[in-house]
């Protein structure tokens, strides 16, 4: 083998979403017992980027950073590749290939239609047309990363016979979940599932976890179907073993929206890099 591959998490406060993504490491080496995986984290873990690139680098000349996370905002856009950066100057000899991120395509797609189908079963099939949906992501100062969340909400809408399908986020930004279930009530839904846009549990996890509880009691007319968050389903780790491929066999990688722009140089002059 004349590569490795450097698996990023976020990471979280709740060391059980840490655990996950480890896990996920496991089960993605078990599927492939030829490959290199090592791993490290963004922020909130023992082993973050410096150390894992470091660690990834004696391990082979080439190196292929694979960002596990689902949307283009500041870590991928900004952090990862200004370390990135820096492991190339002190391992000249290494060769670092960097993947695009998961994003918001059909595998994620394939995902939420599953989820929806699991919710609305749990609610004992409900009429789709009286049966709103919310798909609640983490929320970042992003537009295009918010913008991705509202892309597979259209998508979902497509391929489903709901009417009714919002997008709400736990924090940054705007609409909060307890306000789409509001106006959901509004216009007349009788049940509400409500799709979690993650990739491993944590402290938003748990939180969203509570706000259901307490919308349910506020609500108790209403019925609410909790999915589940993304992590361990197939299409993440095809979607993964995908980039490393490309780069292996030197496809063309996906462009992200920021290529070909300014962004981290405008950002960097006015102050805005991304550091903890």
């Amino acid at each position: 083998m004349d590569f490795s591959i450097l698996l990023v998490g976020h990471g979280s406060r709740a060391q059980q979403g840490n655990d996950e993504i480890e896990a996920f490491a496991n089960h993605w080496r078990a599927q492939h017992p030829e490959w290199h995986i090592d791993v490290c984290f963004i922020e909130f873990a023992e082993v973050l980027l410096d150390a894992g690139f470091d660690v990834a680098a004696k391990n082979s000349n080439k190196v292929i950073v694979v960002p596990l996370i689902l949307n283009a905002a500041g870590h991928v856009k900004m952090e990862v590749p200004e370390h990135l950066a820096k492991a190339r100057l002190r391992h000249p000899e290494v060769e670092f290939l960097y993947a695009p991120h998961i994003g918001a395509g059909d595998a994620v797609l394939s995902i939420m239609k599953r989820s929806l189908k699991n919710v609305m079963a749990s609610l004992d099939m409900p009429d789709p047309k009286s049966t709103g949906v919310i798909i609640l992501g983490r929320g970042s100062s992003d537009r295009i990363a918010n913008g991705e969340v509202a892309k597979m909400a259209r998508w979902l809408w497509e391929e489903s016979q709901h009417e009714l399908i919002d997008i709400a986020f736990t924090g940054i930004t705007y609409p909060r979940l307890e306000t789409a279930v509001q106006r959901q009530i509004k216009l007349g839904m009788t049940q509400v599932c409500i799709l979690p846009y993650y990739l491993f549990t944590g402290t938003l996890i748990t939180r969203i976890d509570k706000q259901v509880a307490h919308l349910q009691a506020q609500y108790p007319q209403i019925r609410f179907g909790l999915g589940h968050y993304f992590g361990f389903e197939p299409e993440i780790y095809e979607t993964l073993g995908q980039r490393v491929l490309d780069l292996i066999e030197e496809m063309p990688p996906k462009m992200m929206e920021c290529d070909g722009c300014n962004y981290r140089q405008i950002a960097q002059e006015h102050g805005h890099g991304h550091q903890h």
